[in-house]
């Protein structure tokens, strides 16, 4: 699935059979059920004697001082557990040992609490910070809650496949029908990415996979100490969570799949994000009923129609003239894709769209331009989304695929179609051998109760992923915020889902019918540009 555009913390993260995959070069390794998982028990087992050293966190984690770092060592082959290993970072704040209620009064600690925000290539060492928020409060009272760096990912064994300069350069176009020219264009860009992953990374390249991420994470719930793993996972960190899951169903206490990824085999990862895109629509399109609705604040039309050629107005003339030199209509889009996977962005998204046709570029540029700061940071976790999904499954290898499902999809789709292909085209091109999917699923009785929290209208992870998911794992129990499209639910504004997480990681209680739903969040409140 196409990563996030940013890093969410909650207030406090296709398309059908015709479209599968083609084969592409399969693994031939020993299967992931002898070597690797031998190799992960005995990485477990020698985490466990070693434990974390916790101290004063680097500089470059820029978190503050009650917040104590250390680092976990796994195997960068689980094959072979005594060859090299990589040093994950970790964060970690510790159980307050005493509610959030009038008095304080103490409570029993419950052990550790992972997190992971998705992506692949997003960093959840920021977790710890969420403990004095109210939605998370009580949680923390129980839990240490604890953030980690997936491999790849900031400092933890970093993956880069160009120079960060040239990933951040702006402006750039993003045409919804692409000439056959701009195709070349992009096929060309697409093997220089992948061709860049492979001269970096070496042989280490085919070792950034979501089988290694489940491998790695139970060598951390070893380190910490932990005989159960207690786990909240956001996006994608639900895909390998529920991979975890399936492989280490014993070592599972207390799960969390928010925003879940679809894990069917068939849809990992080619066809999963065709149905992205189709879901991205839907929201872009909940999006500009919500400005027309407003249409008194913005001005941008009375229907979602009117809105959409403002839009367009707007992408046109950034064609020709970028606003601050640098937001073309390639930034356009990026910037108002992330309408569609946060509702809170879509009042200075439609005040900035209002501004500019108005003659005042400034809110947009400040809202869309990219961030030289963060170019190294965006260009890392880049290379981690493509290495983990190309790694993991077949992807068509014939560009022609491409091209004959996309078109027909942009047709409908318009939106982000051609831009999430031109993100996952690396792939149709990379050098390294890839796995099969796992067949996640678990016997009834093998897993403890889990919790699925899904947003019905979510298009980084289409509702229909989190009931795939909820199929899969006999005792999990599904919540559905209902008429919402906001990803990452967990801990958000949502008071009736937040009470479902607080009483499943609190007490281990579930809605007894194993499915409960809750009435949406509020809108977002029209706000102008003054």
């Amino acid at each position: 699935m196409r990563a996030a555009p940013a890093v969410y913390v909650a207030a406090g993260s296709l398309v059908l059979t015709a479209l599968v995959a083609a084969p592409g070069r399969a693994d031939t390794r020993t299967p992931p059920d002898t070597a690797e998982l031998r190799g992960t028990a005995v990485a477990a087992a020698r985490a466990a004697a070693t434990g974390i050293t916790f101290g004063a966190c680097a500089a470059a984690e820029h978190l503050p001082a009650y917040i104590k770092c250390g680092t976990v060592s796994v195997p960068l082959d689980y094959a072979h557990p005594a060859g090299k290993r990589i040093k994950l970072t970790v964060s970690r704040v510790k159980a307050t040992g005493t509610t959030a209620q009038k008095g304080g009064r103490p409570v029993r600690r419950q052990g550790s609490l992972v997190f992971n925000p998705g992506g692949p290539g997003a960093s959840g060492m920021y977790f710890p910070l969420v403990a004095p928020m109210p939605e998370w409060k009580r949680i923390a009272s129980a839990y240490d809650l604890v953030g980690y760096a997936p491999r790849g990912v900031g400092r933890s064994a970093p993956l880069s496949c160009e120079n960060p300069k040239r990933f951040a350069k702006a402006p750039t176009q993003a045409p919804t029908q692409p000439s056959a020219s701009y195709k070349l264009e992009r096929i060309a860009q697409a093997k220089a990415y992948a061709q860049g992953c492979a001269k970096n990374a070496g042989d280490a390249l085919r070792h950034y996979t979501t089988l290694n991420n489940a491998r790695d994470l139970d060598v951390l719930r070893a380190a910490l100490g932990e005989q159960k793993l207690n786990f909240v996972g956001s996006s994608y960190g639900t895909y390998f969570g529920a991979v975890y899951a399936t492989l280490f169903p014993t070592h599972v206490r207390r799960m969390v799949f928010d925003s879940a990824v679809n894990p069917d085999p068939k849809q990992i990862w080619y066809a999963n994000n065709l149905v992205q895109s189709v879901a991205f629509e839907r929201r872009w399109a909940d999006f500009r009923k919500w400005v027309a609705k407003h249409n008194k604040t913005y001005h941008l039309g009375a229907t979602a129609a009117d809105v959409q050629q403002s839009y367009e107005k707007v992408r046109a003339r950034l064609a020709s003239e970028p606003a601050g030199g640098t937001v073309g209509p390639g930034q356009l889009q990026s910037a108002y894709l992330q309408a569609g996977y946060y509702d809170d962005y879509w009042a200075m998204r439609a005040s900035a769209l209002s501004e500019y046709l108005k003659g005042n570029p400034k809110p947009l540029a400040e809202q869309a331009a990219p961030q030289a700061a963060a170019a190294a940071g965006n260009e890392n976790s880049t290379a981690v989304y493509t290495a983990v999904e190309c790694n993991d499954s077949a992807w068509p290898t014939d560009f022609r695929v491409w091209d004959r499902d996309n078109t027909q999809l942009a047709r409908r789709a318009p939106f982000e179609t051609w831009d999430n292909a031109w993100m996952n085209l690396p792939c149709a091109y990379w050098p390294a051998p890839r796995q099969r999917p796992v067949d996640v699923r678990t016997a009834p009785g093998a897993l403890p109760a889990t919790l699925i929290l899904a947003a019905e209208r979510d298009a980084a992870t289409p509702y229909e992923g989190a009931r795939e998911l909820w199929r899969r794992l006999p005792g999990s129990v599904l919540v559905t915020e209902r008429g919402a499209g906001t990803h990452g639910i967990a801990a958000g504004p949502n008071k009736c889902v937040n009470s479902h997480l607080d009483a499943y990681l609190m007490e281990g209680r579930v809605p007894v019918t194993r499915a409960a739903a809750c009435a949406p969040h509020p809108e977002p409140a029209p706000l102008a540009v003054d």
